[in-house]
């Protein structure tokens, strides 16, 4: 039987990994890449790249966790292999600090990070602001680095990747069986998507290489990430704002922020400003659906609205992506042999 055609729309982290496990574990298949942006021009570019979860209301805590377990394994994995450098992944410790004691003193997550633990009274003294805090070590994407690894993961797997503007996903119907819709913040207007919406993030990148502890506060709006390339001080989480602009009052706020938590950053250089908006949304939309056309039918599985959680997913949500195009697969081809019969 013949390969089945699937278009995946969009080349951010979430495209570009749902393309790579799709050809990794579907054998009878052939994968395109379609975006108009490719790195480092989309949103994941300007990401930390932490592995820190963020929580979706709208979707059972199991699932996130198992979504976040699988993502971590797979980057440990890769972290612990020659192609870590080419990857941009590496491990980072540090600390997650809150002015008063969370009511979830255990998140969900503990037990797949490195190493967590509830800060000591000793620890503490750094952060003399704040009451209670916890110590793990995580993983790290450089992102550009991880984007462009996946993407010669793709190539070598005998994927193409084309750059293109889709306006209409049965654009993609005479050419390819199936549409894997990964388009973020763009399904607003391609699939007419209300409930995703633009969480600007304005973010620093700073050459400061003695920093090597991540610090984060509790509320999640000021960190600390020292990657492999330069640090990212953050951040802002504006709703509904689509300015790509940076804001100057908005890059003083961040930088003082981040120098009262770790004022030795007031030695920092070379600092560029970087804005990105956060495809967010409820839940994550992982479903299929059918569009249908004068009779004729396009499966398309959707695997958009990570928001800022992305990173902390990205593997998992793949995954499950790629089955249900197992499934989309199994009933295309089940159609096809009752048209024979």
């Amino acid at each position: 039987m013949a390969k089945q055609k699937i278009a995946v729309v969009g080349a951010g982290l979430i495209g570009l990994s749902t393309a790579v496990y799709i050809s990794e574990s579907i054998s009878k298949c052939s994968v395109t890449v379609i975006s108009d942006k490719f790195t480092p021009n989309t949103t994941s570019d300007v990401a930390a790249g932490m592995l820190i979860p963020h929580t979706y209301q709208g979707i059972p805590i199991h699932h996130q966790k198992q979504w976040f377990r699988e993502t971590f394994d797979y980057l440990f994995e890769i972290n612990n292999s020659s192609e870590a450098s080419d990857a941009g992944i590496n491990l980072v410790s540090g600390w997650q600090i809150f002015k008063t004691i969370p009511d979830e003193v255990l998140p969900f997550w503990s037990d797949v990070v490195l190493g967590f633990r509830s800060m000591t009274e000793e620890e503490l003294k750094k952060f003399p602001q704040h009451r209670f805090g916890q110590a793990f070590t995580t993983l790290k994407c450089d992102c550009p680095s991880y984007l462009l690894w996946l993407e010669k993961r793709l190539k070598e797997n005998g994927s193409q990747v084309y750059a293109r503007r889709i306006e209409d996903l049965w654009e993609l119907h005479s050419k390819y069986d199936i549409a894997v819709n990964c388009s973020g913040i763009g399904s607003r207007e391609l699939m007419g998507d209300l409930e995703i919406y633009p969480v600007r993030g304005q973010v620093l990148k700073v050459d400061a290489p003695w920093v090597n502890h991540f610090i984060r506060d509790g509320d999640g709006l000021t960190y600390i990430y020292p990657g492999i390339h330069n640090v990212t001080l953050g951040g802002t989480r504006q709703k509904d704002n689509w300015s790509l602009a940076p804001d100057p009052r908005s890059s003083k706020d961040i930088f003082d922020r981040c120098c009262a938590l770790e004022p030795s950053l007031q030695r920092a250089q070379d600092i560029k400003v970087r804005v990105g908006l956060r495809p967010s949304r409820l839940a994550v939309r992982l479903q299929k659906e059918i569009l249908v056309h004068d009779g004729k039918k396009l499966p398309v599985v959707h695997n958009y609205g990570h928001g800022s959680g992305g990173f902390s997913v990205h593997r998992g949500t793949a995954k499950e992506a790629a089955r249900l195009v197992g499934e989309c697969i199994a009933a295309l081809e089940g159609s096809s042999l009752k048209a024979k019969l």
